[in-house]
Order: structure tokens, then sequence, then C-alpha cells
């Protein structure tokens, strides 16, 4: 019997990888027996994925054999031994067969690059080879052709998304079976399981309560988690105010199921997997508990109870979605809605999984427009989905029925009666003078729309209190200046905190700290973005004073930002509505405000609603492998910075820098990836983003590290009080 290798680093036979997909394969079966797969057909394409490596000039790239010729991605040469004659006698129908053959032959999406008859050539090359190849666990399951009938495959050939019944039962069943053979494959190359059995969560919420009830006897699930509890098995819309234990709510609906939790921003999803994972899920976390965004393997390192042996497994199960719990940003998930080539890993998995979505009043109209997609496509997939949010634009509402997604919503919301607000509207432009005298061994935070005002407002308070703390944050300081303002505010942010300040802040503290300051003074942005501002003030205390909250709305002018990042629609309807927020405003009042200023009526016209349709059909507009991933990974994101070391900050650290770049020029013989990852972190530390608007009013030198990778040095000066100083006068307006 001749060997043939399916890889070559450690060698591998095909034989010995395809039986590591087998097992993987019974571990999904196992684990999750009620996907909506036609198990046979999987296995069938786990047995047929890889014969086509057996091909001579794929062995002579292994040095397993010579060859001479073009070769031809594998897959497309795998066909030739789908068994056509035992499917057909078994039944299947011609659609059906043809799902078998593309998922084999696009199991990896290479683009095409071979005329059909060099294909069919090499297809009757295979003959040879075949003659020689035994592996007993494919029985009577191959069946080698020379010749493959166009009416199942020729190379040329895709399975798109169609509106007719038929052709869209035809493409989800092609999903499924290219998606979970992707997941099975992945996992079998990268030497761990495809799954990991979630039989811990249900237990641990348990363990929780019982904790819970240690400090007061009487405590119990509220009214929120036990609707969670009670609708496990249904897509769900809940409104909560904030404080009324939304995470535990989540996990509850979740159960023992894989899950997983969505949130806008890192710093958010950071500390929910840092509760989680020291809270409720505390034992054997890295087989458990992941963290998903474009950050994790430098948070995994900073969490010491991830053993260095470890982290590396950890990340490749993270990033192969095998873990339980996966805490992630929307961009890892929900990028599947352009439907490019090599997305079906992912709605294969979402069609057995549970999707938490957290706060999704804060997603921007483009991101808005994926979620409301990626739900319906969840929902057609037979995944579940709950969306829990402390106010809800009454849009998302009309999206969802306008998409046909199907959910269910508690007849109430979930709010207290506590007032924990009263706020007084200033009808003028924010000012320092006017914050000045409320200072007096307090905790102050100031919250302005844009960049440029919070160092002008912070400057102006710094001067006026020399000798007391006052504080700046905002999105352009480096990351390690960054890290240890948002530590050093969470402090601060502490209701119990003895110790007097000031924090002036932009966006960036809306919905991402978990702070309780004493008393708020704001910008008006928009009202929804203002009662996620109020959030940080009184967070968890019934109101005991007789003003906590001050909004600035710009009195005859509108307020910085407002007409650039700010839709001006939405700002003036929250400023006329916020003429009747003077005095105390309950929790109830502020979702039916929320409601009614982000009504699809009130919207129209808006430039969120016109970016918010425009994505919808800009992204339906596509058909099914238009794009590809890197594409789409630009179009998510929505990139409109450039990632950068400052000058100053380079010239101060340039040793250090430079050791990082070093590294990272290496070869992988000479430095392990372990080692190039924390390099790659470390470097990580000394940069941030800077805008497209800003990064074209001075000037960037571009240092080359390998040949795919640079770092950029920009000119401008900096402080790690202030972050970023430009050399020349300029308009800054950026709203983080």
């Amino acid at each position: 019997m001749q060997k043939y290798l399916a890889k070559s680093n450690p060698p591998e036979t095909i034989q010995e990888h395809t039986d590591n997909l087998l097992k993987n394969y019974q571990t999904l079966k196992k684990l999750y027996p009620e996907i909506n797969i036609d198990w046979y057909l999987l296995e069938l394409v786990c047995l047929l994925h890889d014969l086509g490596k057996m091909n001579r000039l794929f062995q002579k790239k292994v040095g397993n054999g010579s060859g001479v010729g073009k070769e031809i991605p594998h897959g497309y040469l795998s066909v030739a031994f789908v068994p056509y004659s035992k499917l057909e006698d078994l039944g299947y129908s011609e659609d059906e067969i043809q799902v078998v053959y593309q998922a084999i032959a696009r199991h990896h999406e290479r683009k095409k690059d071979f005329t059909e008859q060099e294909w069919e050539t090499e297809i009757e090359k295979l003959s040879e080879q075949w003659e020689t190849f035994f592996y007993e666990r494919l029985a009577d399951n191959a069946d080698y052709s020379s010749e493959i009938d166009t009416i199942y495959f020729y190379p040329e050939a895709r399975i798109f998304e169609d509106e007719d019944t038929v052709g869209s039962e035809n493409f989800k069943n092609y999903v499924q079976l290219k998606g979970l053979l992707n997941r099975i494959d992945f996992a079998a190359s990268a030497g761990i399981d495809v799954e990991l059995e979630n039989d811990f969560l249900q237990e641990s919420m348990e363990h929780q309560l019982a904790n819970f009830q240690e400090k007061n006897a009487a405590a119990d699930w509220n009214l929120l988690q036990k609707y969670m509890l009670q609708h496990q098995n249904e897509n769900v819309v809940v409104i909560a105010e904030t404080g009324m234990g939304k995470t535990e709510a989540g996990l509850l609906w979740l159960g023992n199921h894989k899950g997983f939790f969505t949130l806008p921003l890192r710093t958010a999803i950071n500390a929910i997997y840092t509760r989680v994972t020291r809270e409720i899920v505390t034992d054997k976390q890295a087989q458990r508990v992941g963290l998903l965004h474009s950050e994790t393997y430098s948070q995994y390192l900073l969490h010491e109870e991830n053993t260095e042996m470890e982290i590396d497994e950890y990340y490749t199960r993270t990033r192969q979605m095998s873990l339980p719990v996966t805490i992630c940003t929307l961009d890892q998930l929900f990028d599947f809605v352009f439907r490019y080539a090599g997305f079906e890993h992912k709605l294969a998995t979402l069609s057995y999984s549970k999707v938490i979505i957290d706060e999704i009043q804060m997603y921007s109209p483009d991101l808005l427009a994926y979620l409301i997609l990626g739900l319906s496509y969840i929902d057609k997939f037979g995944g579940k989905f709950c969306v829990m949010t402390a106010t809800l634009p009454g849009i998302v509402l009309d999206l969802l029925h306008d998409n046909e997604v199907d959910f269910i919503q508690p007849e109430e919301k979930f709010v207290s009666e506590r007032v924990r607000h009263r706020v007084e509207v200033v009808h003028t432009e924010i000012d320092s003078v006017f914050i000045k005298p409320f200072f007096h061994d307090n905790r102050i935070l100031v919250i302005c729309n844009t960049i440029s005002k919070a160092k002008k407002i912070y400057s102006e308070l710094k001067a006026m209190f020399p000798n007391k703390k006052v504080r700046l944050i905002h999105s352009q300081f480096i990351k390690k200046d960054r890290s240890k303002k948002e530590e050093e505010i969470f402090e601060d942010g502490q209701k119990d905190n003895p110790e007097s300040c000031i924090w002036v802040a932009t966006q960036v503290v809306e919905a991402s700290l978990d702070i309780d300051f004493d008393l708020l003074f704001t910008e008006l942005s928009d009202i929804n973005g203002l009662f996620q501002r109020m959030g940080r003030c009184y967070r968890n205390r019934a109101l005991d004073v007789d003003t906590n909250v001050y909004v600035f709305d710009g009195g005859e002018k509108i307020c910085s930002g407002v007409g650039q990042f700010i839709d001006k629609t939405i700002f003036m309807n929250s400023k006329k509505a916020l003429e009747k927020c003077n005095g105390a405003l309950t929790e109830m009042k502020k979702m039916e405000i929320v409601e009614q200023i982000y009504s699809t009526e009130s919207l129209e016209g808006s430039k969120f609603y016109d970016e918010l349709t425009q994505a919808l059909n800009y992204v339906k507009s596509f058909d099914s492998y238009e794009l590809d991933k890197k594409e789409v990974r630009s179009k998510f994101r929505n990139i409109n910075s450039i990632t950068a070391i400052p000058a100053t900050v380079w010239q101060e650290n340039k040793e250090e820098i430079t050791s990082y770049m070093e590294i990272l020029a290496r070869s992988s013989k000479e430095v392990s990836k372990k080692e190039k990852m924390i390099a790659r972190t470390n470097l990580a530390e000394f940069m941030l983003n800077i805008p497209d608007y800003l990064y074209k009013k001075s000037e960037g030198e571009v240092h080359r590290i390998n040949r795919y990778e640079t770092v950029i040095e920009f000119k401008c000066d900096y402080s790690e009080d202030i972050g970023i100083i430009m050399q020349e006068k300029q308009k800054e307006s950026l709203f983080f």
C-alpha cells in the first residue's frame, strides 16, 4: 500500500487526518444531535474531502513524491470519489447530491486558476493512485470516476442563495454541510476538539444564587431573570433598566447550550469576561469560556489563571469557536451577513447556538443593519437569540418584523419605580465656570462630545484646581496609558471612594465602565447617548440630592460634534424632548422617550435612517460569494483610522519598540509563535488609532518590520495627561 500524506509538518497521512475528522464528527453528533443536518452526508464529506491530495503534484509539495505540471486545488479533485450511484439509490435528489460535490470541492476557498481540461486531466491521473490507496473506513462510501456528470458538478458551478423556496433550502443545506465540514476539518488540523460540552453553566448559575443567599437568605432571581429562564427556547427581546442583572439574565437564558455573548465595546467585553470567569464559571475557564475580539491573545496574557503552556491552545479553541461560551464583539461573528467565500462555518455554528445581544442601542446605523440581517439568518437557520437592552429604539422592532424575524416580547418592561436622576437643562454650551462651584469633596464626571472640547474643559478645570485631582480620558491615548486611565477612573468612580476628583471624558465612558459618580455635567449628544451617560452617575443608588445631572443643550447653538458624527435631526428632536425632562426622571420615562425619538416615523429623513436603510439594502444587494473575506473585514469594521505610534512616544521608547520589531522580523524557525504574539502585544501598548482626517494633517513615517507588517510613526507630540498634541492648530472632532 502506497503512503499518501495529508500534511508534512508533522507528517500525517490522509487516513490519519481523516480519522481525526471522524472523531470530531462523532463529538459533534453526540453533543448536538438536534443540528439540522443529514448526518450521513456530513460523515461522507469528511471521508472524501481530502482524497484528492493523493495526486502526484500535492505529494511532491509535501515531500512525498514527484510530478510535473500544474497543481489543481485538492478539493476539486476529491469530487472524483463521490459515490453518486449509491446516493441515487439511497433516494437523494439531484440538488442534495450537488450539495455534496460542492461542499467537498470548496471546503477550501481557492481562486479557480485552471481550465476545465486541466482539471479533467488531473482527475484521470488519479486512477493510478486510487489503485494503491487503501482506507478501510471508506468501505463503499467512495467510488472513483474519471468523468463527472455536469448535472452534479463542474468547476464553475456554485450554489447561490435564492428567493425561491427550493433554492433557499438547497442553499441552507449547502451552508450547513460545508460549514460543519469546515469546523470539523479546522479542529482536526489544529489538534483540538470541534466542540467542548456545556455541562456547567446551569450549575454555575445555581451556585451564584447560593452565594447571593449566603449574604441575604431571601435573595432570589428577579422578574427579568425568571422570565429569561422560562423562555430559554425562544427568541426574546427584553427591555430592562441598568442594574437589573442583565448579564445573569442572559446566562440563565443560555443555560447548558452553546452560546455567544456580544457587546458593542471591547472594554465592556473584557469586563464581562473577567466577571464571568472570576465570579460565575470559576473552574476550567480555558475549556469553558472564551473572549473573542481583535486583542484576545493579549487579554489572555493578562489573566494569571491562564498558564503559559495552555494559552496557545486556549487561543486556538477560542478562534475556532469550540468553546461552550464565547464573549465577543459583533464583527467577529456577524460578518457572515456578507456571505463572502468561506462564511459558512460561522452561520452553520450559529444554527445550533444561542446568541445574546446586549446594549443594542449602542450600535451605529451600519452595524445595526448587519445585526438585524444576522438575526434574520440565525432565526431561519434554527439558532436562537435574545436582545437585552436598557433602551430600545423603536425602529429596531419594525426592522425585525420587516425581515420576518420571529421573536417574543414580555408585555411589561423590566423597570423599577426608583428615581436615580434629577436633571437640570442648561441652555448654553458646556462651561467650566458653571461647573467650578459644584466641586467640593465630591466626585464629578464631565462628558463632552468631542476630544477638542474635552481637552478645553480639562485644561480650564485643571487651571482652576491646580492642587486637586483632575483627569482626562478619551480615545487618543496610547493603549497602555488608556488602560491605566480606565483602571483609575474605575477606582475613582466607585460610590464608596472617599477621594474627591473631576474626570473629563468623551463617549468612551458611556457604556464600557461600571462607574458611579456623584455629579454629571454633560453636553447633549442624542437622547440615547445622554441616558447612557446618566448611567455613569447614581448607577445603583436612589436619588438623595436635589440635582445630580446637568445637561448643556447648546442654547441658541448646537453642541460640538452635531452634524458631523451626531445626527442633527436626532439631536434637535432630543433637544425638544429634553424640555420636558427638567426635574426627576424615571426609568420608564427614559425608555418611552427613546422609543419615541428612535421610532421609524421620527427617524425618517434623518441621516441615521438613511445610513441604516442604505446599509441594509447594500448588504442585500450582494450576491453570495461576490466578496472575499478581506473586503468584508474592511467594510464591516468601517475602518476610518490609522494605527500608529506618536513620534514623541517613539523617541522616548525607541529601544523597547525596536526590540519588539526585531522579534517580529525573525523567521518562525528562530522565534516561536508565542514569542511573536507577546512581542506584537507589547508593541501595541505604544499604539493608538488616529482618525483619517487628523492623519492627513501631518506626516507618518513607515517603518517596515517584515514582508507583511509595518509600523507608522506619526509626527505629533504626545502627553500622557492630554494625549495627542498636534504640532499645528487644527480642528479635532472625533466623537470618542
